[in-house]
């Protein structure tokens, strides 16, 4: 088997190869982030939760050391070795894992936390699920999406930035427009899977969806948290 070759001039074997081993490992990353985020939920002193989310200085270096932290994982994972590729989806568990922490703690100190955390698993699950058949599925071509996203981004980034440093809560309806734009991303990269990797490059392809889902995660948690405060 040619492993240098992209999906989309592979065989069909290839390439339902390539697309059950980056969804597995897609679904293992998944497991991976619950484990760790449970581990860290039971060692970390809350007093420590408390000083990441009490600064917002602190918060917003947190950030940036995980975009940079990201930015070698996901070069990582795009790595001709194998073992250098698991490292960086590793490395990348763990940032998420420890950027969830506060916002998975202060969902469990909330009454009736098992059933948003679940809702929210449920409703991400469902539409990562509904937004990959779209993709598979359909014969457009969604290359459209790739400005959008980017100048979505930016502007999020933005945003997130300026609600730390001037103290502004950005409200429900960022939250919306992040799950929508989440949305828009996971559509892009799983029509784009066979033209942006090679059929040995599976772990930087489920990190870029892992990536993508955690965000859209994030966001509907945030929703329904909102709900009930």
């Amino acid at each position: 088997m040619n492993t240098n070759v992209l999906v989309s001039h592979s065989t069909d074997i290839e390439r339902g190869d390539f697309y059950r081993k980056t969804y597995t490992h897609v679904a293992l990353a998944i497991l991976a982030f619950i484990g760790v985020e449970t581990v860290l939920l039971n060692i970390v002193p809350a007093e420590v939760i408390y000083l990441m989310i009490g600064q917002r200085y602190s918060w917003l270096l947190i950030l940036g050391v995980f975009w940079l932290a990201s930015f070698l994982a996901t070069k990582w994972t795009l790595s001709q070795s194998k073992a250098v590729q698991y490292l960086g989806l590793g490395v990348y568990i763990l940032l998420e894992a420890a950027i969830f922490l506060p916002m998975i703690y202060y969902a469990m100190a909330q009454e009736g936390a098992g059933n948003i955390i679940v809702q929210a698993a449920t409703l991400t699950i469902a539409m990562f699920a509904g937004i990959s058949a779209i993709a598979f599925t359909s014969k457009r071509d969604f290359s459209f999406l790739r400005n959008i996203i980017t100048i979505g981004g930016f502007i999020a980034i933005g945003l997130i930035v300026g609600g730390m440093l001037f103290g502004f809560n950005l409200g429900l309806w960022f939250s919306v427009g992040m799950v929508i734009l989440a949305s828009a991303t996971i559509l892009y990269q799983t029509s784009k899977l066979k033209d942006s990797y090679a059929t040995d490059q599976y772990v930087g392809a489920a990190l870029q969806l892992f990536a993508s889902i955690m965000l859209l995660f994030w966001y509907i948690l945030s929703i329904l948290m909102s709900r009930r405060s």
